[in-house]
């Protein structure tokens, strides 16, 4: 799970001291974001959690992934829940609004949070080591993780933030003038502006920028079907190997993630898995032999795997952070049951962050923290083993 935030310091968008937000202008935030100025997390007091009437929101785009159903109301086919919603309310997500026999898209061309970050936060770890992501985040998720540790815009919604509405073309221009290698669509969840994803992704490949979606994994056939055509990879937040776990911590189902994993290692979108560990809840042995001895069986040996460290966030806050050895255990399990690609992740200094050839072991991409200290690109030094990813 990686975190949002201003690299430079910079609040791109601010909230003054009367409690108004004064937005940047698209020319201001293009040249903010350009030089990886974060867009800052603006939020509105007195956020509820229930389901709210018709907002007044500026340049509202339409759904792709719905029917209409009886008297005004139309279910969402984007992800598991298939809400049906009725005329004036919105789905489970919040950023959804059925208008009129109509479903809007809330959040499309309104980022939240924008950074110009370095592909290893994300994580991916087999992917363009060392480069840039333009990323950009909208608000709002599909799921309610109760330890979301970027809960200020993934369990919000669109009009909790006051920004600029910035179209797609515009979003791919800064992340050209950035240098950054892709977009990436992370942070809160992405399947929730997924239209907005696809438009990004299309402008972003005029520039000869591909596009990363770091996900939860909770999205329908189709519509991945849809998004997974503009990607070139996709990182999987699997958040346990029990559906319980899924169900009271989550507010979400095991079953849809892995039937999602499937469809993507079929796909030919490079596939990378992230599971954040959170003691005493889902970092017990067996869940962990399970979980790997799953992804070997069904998505194969060479799929990342990247273990990562908890930090008490949102409602779970009683619990410590997740010690170095806890990674390091979860790491060997996944070696005992044959995956080729194992680690340890944003715990700096640690040697599980490392890249090694399967076959001769020997160090084939080193990093510190997100630095790059060595990188053969895809190619053991030593014995000439291909690493599998998207290298240089």
């Amino acid at each position: 799970m990686e975190y949002h935030g201003c690299m430079s310091g910079k609040t791109c968008f601010s909230r003054n001291s009367g409690g108004n937000t004064t937005a940047m202008n698209r020319r201001e935030f293009i040249a903010c974001a350009g030089l990886a100025l974060a867009a800052g997390c603006v939020k509105q007091a007195g956020a509820g959690d229930t389901e709210q009437p018709v907002a007044k929101t500026g340049n509202p785009h339409e759904a792709k992934w719905y029917s209409k159903a009886k008297k005004n109301k139309v279910t969402c086919h984007l992800c598991p829940r298939q809400c049906l919603v009725p005329n004036g309310m919105r789905g489970h997500c919040r950023v959804r609004e059925n208008r009129g026999g109509r479903f809007y898209a809330l959040s499309y061309g309104y980022p939240v949070a924008v950074n110009l970050d370095p592909i290893e936060k994300k994580p991916f770890m087999h992917v363009y080591p060392g480069s840039k992501a333009f990323s950009i985040a909208t608000a709002g998720c599909n799921i309610n993780c109760k330890f979301c540790q970027n809960w200020d815009i993934a369990q919000k919604r669109p009009e909790d933030f006051v920004v600029p509405y910035t179209p797609p073309e515009s979003v791919a221009k800064a992340a050209a003038n950035a240098k950054a290698k892709t977009i990436a669509y992370t942070y809160s969840e992405p399947t929730v502006f997924s239209e907005y994803v696809i438009d990004c992704a299309k402008a972003g490949r005029e520039h000869a920028i591909d596009s990363v979606m770091i996900t939860n994994g909770y999205i329908s056939a189709q519509a991945q079907k849809d998004v997974l055509a503009v990607l070139k990879a996709v990182k999987v937040d699997l958040k346990s190997f029990s559906n319980d776990f899924y169900r009271e911590v989550c507010n979400g189902s095991l079953a849809p993630v892995l039937d999602s994993l499937k469809r993507i290692s079929k796909s030919g979108v490079w596939l990378e898995i992230v599971v954040l560990l959170i003691p005493t809840l889902n970092d017990d042995a067996d869940n962990l032999k399970r979980m790997t001895s799953w992804i070997v069986k069904e998505l194969g040996p060479d799929v990342p795997v990247i273990f990562t460290a908890y930090r008490p966030a949102y409602k779970i806050v009683n619990i410590p952070p997740t010690p170095g050895e806890t990674l390091e255990k979860a790491r060997a399990i996944a070696y005992e049951e044959g995956c080729h690609y194992s680690y340890g992740g944003n715990i700096p200094g640690m040697k599980a962050a490392n890249t090694y050839c399967p076959s001769c072991k020997n160090l084939v991409v080193e990093r510190y923290g997100y630095k790059i200290l060595k990188n053969t690109d895809g190619k053991c030094d030593k014995c000439g083993a291909v690493i599998p990813g998207i290298w240089a």
